[in-house]
């Protein structure tokens, strides 16, 4: 099971964490956020990482000067949009994206995932009316048990407790964890990481 951990705010953090085994590292580009880092951060916990680590951007509604101002300072691999961005504003960038839904029983997930056709994969969150992600809350994950082409990133109330369940139930390509393997917002805690990856993995 591919492991995706969100919100990093501290280079050594990261370069741990991603020592034991995580897959990809998501970096919160979004000011409102508790996790939000300036680029000048950004950039010495991308330097800090081991080989093979996906390097994730979080946008949330951004202005596209801004994005390409990340871009030209810190080397991402993928993009996340988690607002409301369209798929023609996604895919401006030439790069690979995953596009965040708010899920509730409205979300009719198959028809974004033909909208969003050209994104690397759908990353399917719980619905706030509010928050864009991030609120450690869980959605009912029979909405996700949908046969779509794009791969599945499950998110939301995810934990050490939860993770074996998420996989059962929900088969996703992958998991993307946040405040669920913290001992404070934006600082991870190894052994709920340890802890975590074993669970997703029995």
């Amino acid at each position: 099971m591919k492991i995706k951990i969100c919100g990093f705010t501290q280079a050594q953090n990261a370069r741990d964490a991603s020592l034991l085994g995580i897959d990809a590292i998501g970096l919160v580009f979004y000011q409102k956020s508790p996790r939000y880092v300036e680029v000048e951060r950004a950039l010495e916990i991308v330097q800090a990482l081991p080989p093979f680590i996906n390097r994730v951007g979080l946008f949330v509604n951004a202005d596209s000067y801004f994005i390409d101002e990340v871009l030209c300072e810190v080397p991402l691999d993928t993009l996340q949009f988690h607002g409301d961005e369209s798929p023609l504003e996604c895919a401006q960038y030439a790069m690979p994206y995953i596009k965040a839904l708010r899920v509730n029983e409205q979300t009719n997930i198959p028809q974004l995932a033909q909208a969003y056709q050209q994104a690397s994969g759908l990353l399917l969150d719980a619905y706030h009316p509010t928050n864009y992600g991030g609120t450690g809350e869980r959605f009912d994950w029979s909405l996700a048990q949908v046969d779509i082409e794009l791969p599945i990133i499950l998110a939301g109330g995810l934990n050490p407790e939860t993770a074996a369940q998420a996989v059962n139930q929900v088969n996703p390509y992958a998991l993307d964890v946040s405040s669920g393997v913290e001992s404070a917002k934006g600082v991870k805690d190894l052994e709920k990481i340890q802890q975590f990856i074993q669970q997703a993995n029995l």
